[in-house]
């Protein structure tokens, strides 16, 4: 059965359709694949029972096809709504909470036919690219059961490359799609921002920092999500149709790290730039700074900051749940809280201006490029690095920045598999788009998935 799992989604969702493969035998395989690997890698919680799972499987085997993921077994980062499932975010204060109904993205997945099968593991509250948390524990690394996974998506990131799971949502604000996606070797897609809609409570016009995506294990199949995932609500405002493809072409724009700004761990950079050697007809431009780093972080560290406080405000003021919050998330609430309105409009100009550098950059650059992260996985039982290369992190999230410049002006990303590093660890790439060209990014990282394949060297199938 494990042929069945080793199929990409899209792969699985033709033969369901094509009743080549029923929908309980990928549920049995899937339920299996858990069953051998999740005990040691701690990326499903939640887990629903095998009777209930199997059942819905035979149900939409006697069905006609709800949607293009009919059949397709799937996991809810844990922290978004899925209907009888808990929503417990990582942390104590929500642990065992049900949900009463879906998230609009979930809804939709549910929709158009997946199965949801359970939650994947977060830190509390998606703080901090590492997923641990005090509710769940840890979700290793499936290449060094001794590494952290990343975060806040790890436990999606996680039950993807070990096959317990055909596709996975994820979320983005700093790099929580595509730290994991890259550390995983796997695929996670930050569309632009507004193309799948938020939450559809509290302010909906304010915080455009995170968004809902795909992660994958190919480029297909992260299209295959976006395309459920995405679409306005007319309840929220800010939203954005998918643009038709253009066709991108091959102008690629490496930005590096900032030329010199940012600090990375030996052999990140290189490894990066050699994988775009993989994509066809490339044209590799080492650019300029296009923007100050300062100014770029300062923006970012105050909107988030602003954000994150504003939804961590009734849980900060109440001293009992204050005292069950991680350091990190005090830390964050209380510097939002303390922000003036001129701080945050400050930010907000500093954020426009980057917008219109970007637009410059793209009139000459098809796409911008990176690495997803600036250091190699590191120990699970570090909550976060305190330098690189001798340079001093002066906040929990100094150390992932490279990730800002695109989350800022919310740029579609799709991260992609960069290979392995001399010390045998994955590293990510971030293919950077302009806003709205989301499927133009997803045909350029098939060209590539196809021409590397690098998913398919899969972790060793054994208890991590």
């Amino acid at each position: 059965m494990d042929d069945v799992l080793n199929m990409d989604a899209c792969a699985q969702a033709e033969a369901i359709a094509g009743g080549q493969l029923g929908a309980e035998e990928l549920m049995r395989a899937t339920l299996a694949r858990i069953e051998a690997m999740n005990g040691a890698a701690n990326a499903i919680v939640s887990l629903r029972s095998a009777g209930d799972l199997l059942a819905e499987a035979r149900m939409a085997d006697r069905a006609e096809a709800r949607g293009a993921l009919h059949g397709l077994p799937v996991a809810i980062k844990d922290l978004a709504n899925a209907r009888g499932l808990p929503t417990s975010q990582g942390s104590p204060l929500f642990a065992g909470q049900m949900a009463l109904q879906d998230d609009l993205h979930v809804a939709r997945m549910r929709a158009a036919g997946a199965i949801i099968l359970g939650k994947t593991n977060t830190p509390e509250f998606g703080l901090g690219s590492q997923t641990y948390n005090p509710v769940f524990g840890a979700t290793p690394n499936p290449y060094d059961a001794n590494l952290t996974c990343g975060g806040s998506s790890g436990g999606a990131a996680v039950a993807l490359a070990h096959g317990m799971v055909s596709l996975a949502d994820g979320s983005d604000m700093m790099g929580s799609l595509r730290n994991p996606a890259g550390w995983c070797n796997i695929y996670g897609m930050r569309p632009s921002w507004g193309t799948v809609p938020g939450d559809i409570s509290g302010d909906t016009f304010l915080h455009q920092l995170s968004t809902n995506g795909p992660m994958a294990r190919s480029p297909d199949d992260l299209a295959l999500l976006l395309e459920v995932m995405a679409g306005p609500d007319p309840c929220l405002p800010h939203g954005r149709a998918l643009e038709p493809a253009h066709g991108v072409g091959r102008r690629i724009g490496w930005l590096g790290d900032w030329v010199g700004a940012y600090p990375f761990e030996p052999g990140i950079l290189p490894l990066c730039k050699a994988a775009l050697g993989a994509i066809e007809g490339a044209e590799i431009h080492d650019l300029d700074a296009p923007f100050s780093r300062e100014a770029l972080w300062q923006s970012w560290i105050d909107l988030r900051s602003w954000a994150v406080g504003a939804s961590l405000a009734p849980m900060l003021a109440d001293e009992a749940m204050r005292a069950r919050l991680k350091p990190e998330a005090i830390w964050e609430a209380e510097r939002g809280a303390a922000l003036s309105a001129m701080q945050v409009h400050r930010a907000s100009v500093i954020r426009s201006e980057w917008f219109l550098a970007a637009h410059a950059l793209f009139e000459q650059y098809d796409v911008l490029a990176m690495p997803t992260a600036q250091v190699w996985p590191f120990a699970h039982d570090q909550a976060w690095p305190r330098q690189i290369n001798g340079v001093e992190m002066d906040s929990y999230h100094r150390w992932m920045e490279c990730v800002v410049p695109a989350s800022l002006i919310g740029l579609p990303v799709v991260a992609v598999p960069a290979g392995f590093g001399a010390n045998g660890l994955p590293m990510g790439l971030q293919l950077i788009g302009r806003r709205g060209a989301d499927r133009d990014l997803l045909e350029l990282a098939g060209q590539y998935h196809r021409a590397t394949g690098w998913p398919q060297v899969r972790p060793p199938m054994k208890n991590v």
